[in-house]
């Protein structure tokens, strides 16, 4: 019997999440997998469950594979359904993921990662008031999940409300540091936004990061704001964000640099 962890972070990009660059279309920031532990079998012989072998082939990327080996368990199981609609996101088709995500929700109301799922679906559809309405909805079954707030987040940055948008990803951050690591890259949420919007979104990144005493990451996303032409440079001697490294040498260095706008 394959041991699978309970929960398994997936995106709709063949992986975790994958550039526009390279496939042109909008995904979302992370798709929830819901994945149960099984239930330990008392037999000599291994036997594959049709989730089971699902997931291997998800592992393996032969998401149509996946999808006809998912189907073969029963249709009112919700955590199937909501694993075929995440094969079907990989695949890009959205119109069958969230039927799929439906159903899984239909199956089980307080289902929060297929309710999460379904706000993915509207965030690639580029439905983005849709796509915070079910987040939302998300979040009232699962307040503690980080990466439905950062989902919130991206969709709250998509329609320009910066605000609230920061106010997520804060909140994201608190519940779990390394959230923007786990998700590989929160690039997907910048994809259609000027440059000179992302060097903004990159300075309040920065000084999110620094507030939290991560200078590392600070300096990080600092660098790509003012590479991305960021035009207020002047309120970095001012910024209470950045008070605690204002002393640090590659922090004087980076506001010496003339960076190349990309």
């Amino acid at each position: 019997m394959v041991n699978r962890p309970r929960s398994m972070l997936l995106a709709a990009s063949l992986g975790a999440v994958l550039s526009f660059a390279q496939t042109g279309v909008v995904t979302p920031n992370s798709i929830l997998d819901g994945t149960r532990v099984p239930p330990q079998q008392e037999t000599s012989k291994p036997v594959l469950s049709p989730e089971t072998r699902g997931d291997i082939l998800m592992a393996r990327k032969m998401y149509r594979e996946a999808i006809e080996a998912f189907g073969e368990g029963s249709p009112k199981d919700a955590v199937l359904r909501n694993k075929t609609g995440i094969a079907y996101h990989q695949l890009m088709q959205l119109d069958n993921a969230r039927k799929c995500y439906e159903q899984a929700v239909k199956l089980k109301p307080e289902y929060h990662e297929a309710v999460n799922n379904l706000g993915t679906v509207w965030y690639a559809k580029k439905s983005y008031r849709r796509a915070i309405a079910q987040y939302k909805k998300a979040l009232k079954l699962s307040p503690d999940s980080a990466s439905i707030h950062s989902n919130l987040g991206t969709a709250y940055f998509a329609r320009k409300q910066n605000d609230l948008a920061m106010e997520e990803f804060r909140t994201a951050l608190q519940l779990d540091p390394n959230v923007f690591e786990h998700h590989s890259s929160y690039g997907v949420m910048l994809q259609e936004r000027s440059v000179e919007d992302r060097a903004k979104f990159h300075y309040s990144m920065a000084a999110l990061y620094a507030q939290g005493g991560r200078n590392d990451l600070a300096l990080q996303y600092l660098r790509k704001a003012l590479e991305e032409g960021y035009k207020e440079r002047k309120k970095l001697d001012s910024d209470p964000a950045f008070a605690a490294m204002r002393d640090l040498p590659e922090f004087k260095q980076l506001l010496t640099l003339e960076p190349r706008v990309l």
